[in-house]
């Protein structure tokens, strides 16, 4: 039987199991839809400083991110799924930091097994999980800081996994409601340049994407890369 345990960016440490990182709004919904625009790989950072450094290692890379959801002076792209159409990323390598998602990577980095998860690869992540059948699973609410009233977004998607390893029936209305009307949900309103409309509904294209989301370790660095489970 699978034991279930759900941390934060401030308590991830004590992450076991296999680990769960979501971040729904928006670096993992971003990284599925770059892997669907045929990125090849995306290396997750936690400074602005080493993401800038690693580019110049890396010709032909592309810097993703934001700080507090602005996009970052300097970086090709903001961390905004709905801007991605408007170039050719295929067989692109990015690399990707985000304020809550890449962080949660960061810091879990003593996992054997670290997944990436959002609403949109959902049941992807779920399948994955149930072939390798840990003992214990461990999700990290990056963007869950309850005291503030942040983080709702990310505590519906780890109660969809749940609802699916364990069989039990998921309501996708309340889903998307909660997602909607989360603190971050509300910033999608049409009123700030760095949160497109159009980032919300596509964070809630539910199970869009037929790849779970794993990072494996390369020449030393996180890099996040798709595992199909069709």
């Amino acid at each position: 039987m699978m034991q279930f345990y759900r941390v934060n960016l401030n308590t991830c440490a004590q992450a076991r199991g296999v680990v769960v990182v979501i971040d729904v709004l928006r670096a993992f919904t971003t990284a599925g839809y770059l892997f669907e625009a045929g990125v090849k790989e995306i290396v997750l950072t936690s400074t602005v400083e080493e993401a800038l450094k690693l580019r110049q290692q890396m010709p032909g890379s592309l810097l993703l991110g934001e700080i507090d959801g602005i996009p970052i002076p300097g970086f090709d792209l903001g961390n905004s799924p709905s801007e991605l159409s408007r170039y050719d990323l295929r067989g692109k390598t990015v690399i990707q930091r985000t304020t809550a998602g890449t962080q949660g990577v960061i810091r879990c980095l003593h996992a054997e097994n670290i997944l990436t998860a959002a609403l949109t690869n959902a049941r992807a992540t779920a399948t994955y999980l149930e072939r390798l059948a840990p003992r214990e699973i461990t999700f990290v609410l990056t963007g869950y800081f309850p005291d503030e009233g942040w983080g709702d977004e990310d505590v519906a998607c780890a109660d969809v996994l749940e609802a699916y390893l364990q069989n039990r029936p998921i309501d996708w209305q309340e889903i998307d409601q909660r997602v909607r009307h989360s603190r971050s949900g509300k910033h999608y309103d049409g009123t700030r340049e760095a949160f497109p409309p159009p980032d919300l509904d596509m964070a809630l294209a539910v199970n869009r994407f037929p790849f779970a989301m794993r990072v494996e370790k390369k020449d030393g660095l996180p890099v996040l890369q798709t595992v199909p489970v069709d």
